[in-house]
């Protein structure tokens, strides 16, 4: 029997195809060689995540159960700290793994879900502080009107419209990140699947054109309630200063400059990563510009929004006082 040879054009065809789909795991070198500060990098870390979820999960406890809390800041708060809660959690458990072991690898299908997922949160994330800044412009500028303003309604409309745009707004970058083609090779320079490092290993043509496509889609998303937000601070700022009492102006001014940190850190770090070309990047300073608003700002949020307010602590006490009080009676 006469067997065929495959021709050259077939060769070079099937060489192709096999190349475009060869890439099905992509591998994390996560922070490169720190054998040296393995292990006390690893516990900080895993200190640091666990702070973030009790603390965020403190806080959504609190304004669930205690009627005291039951307004429209302290809504937006533990939609903020829900927020945190999974999105580092979709990332953190798995940089911590990286940290153990040296490194860790993710199937091409949860490398997409890990970025979408992430740029959703992020996304939502950024809708509701630029709800928060809009509901605290009201309450100090307007606070006459602030409850006929921000009624039941409004609150439930404006909560939902930020996990709805968050989720429906991603979805054409990770799809058109997932149309791209991988031919190897397959390590990505970070700890997770970020948008920068991903494209530095694809062999798609149109990775210039995903990236464009992104840092445009970004100007609504990060730049536009960046600006919202400071304009509104500056009102608040500018109504501060006609409170006649020297003590109230100096307790809100330190309660709006804590709350500005945060969020031009947040912020900041977005539109450098995200509204930057990829070539202008360096990939140390991206793992660092990451860890600010994956790890720094979750942590923080609920101890700059909500756990030095003085009904928190009331709330909190209460809840300890109870508890106490059920354990002696029994």
């Amino acid at each position: 029997m006469e067997v065929r040879q495959p021709e050259p054009e077939d060769i070079s065809l099937e060489g192709s195809d096999q190349n475009q789909t060869s890439v099905l795991v992509f591998h994390f070198l996560g922070f490169g060689n720190i054998h040296s500060i393995q292990t006390p990098l690893f516990c900080g870390f895993l200190f640091v995540y666990v702070a973030i979820i009790s603390g965020n999960l403190l806080i959504v406890f609190l304004v669930s159960f205690q009627k005291s809390l039951q307004s429209p800041m302290y809504f937006f708060l533990s939609h903020l700290s829900l927020c945190d809660v999974w999105c580092t959690t979709n990332i953190i458990p798995n940089m911590l793994k990286i940290i153990l072991f040296g490194g860790g690898s993710i199937s091409m299908t949860g490398c997409i879900i890990q970025f979408y997922l992430f740029g959703s949160l992020t996304t939502t994330q950024s809708f509701l502080l630029t709800v928060m800044s809009y509901d605290r412009y009201l309450a100090i500028c307007y606070p006459l009107h602030y409850f006929s303003i921000m009624d039941f309604q409004r609150l439930l409309s404006l909560t939902t419209l930020s996990w709805l745009l968050g989720f429906l707004l991603t979805l054409i970058p990770s799809m058109l990140v997932s149309s791209l083609k991988f031919c190897g090779p397959s390590a990505i320079n970070h700890f997770f699947c970020d948008l920068s490092p991903v494209l530095a290993l694809s062999c798609s043509p149109k990775t210039s054109l995903i990236e464009t496509v992104i840092i445009f889609s970004s100007i609504p998303v990060i730049l536009f309630p960046f600006i919202f937000i400071i304009g509104t601070y500056l009102k608040i700022l500018l109504t501060i200063l006609k409170i006649s009492s020297k003590r109230g102006r100096q307790k809100t001014f330190s309660t709006c400059s804590s709350h500005l940190i945060i969020v031009c850190t947040y912020y900041g770090t977005l539109i450098i990563v995200y509204m930057v070309p990829a070539k202008q990047h360096f990939s140390n300073v991206n793992k660092i510009l990451s860890l600010l608003y994956i790890v720094v700002t979750p942590l923080f949020n609920p101890i700059i929004y909500s756990l030095r307010n003085k009904e928190i602590k009331t709330a909190l006490w209460k809840i300890m006082s109870i508890k106490a009080t059920g354990e002696v009676s029994i």
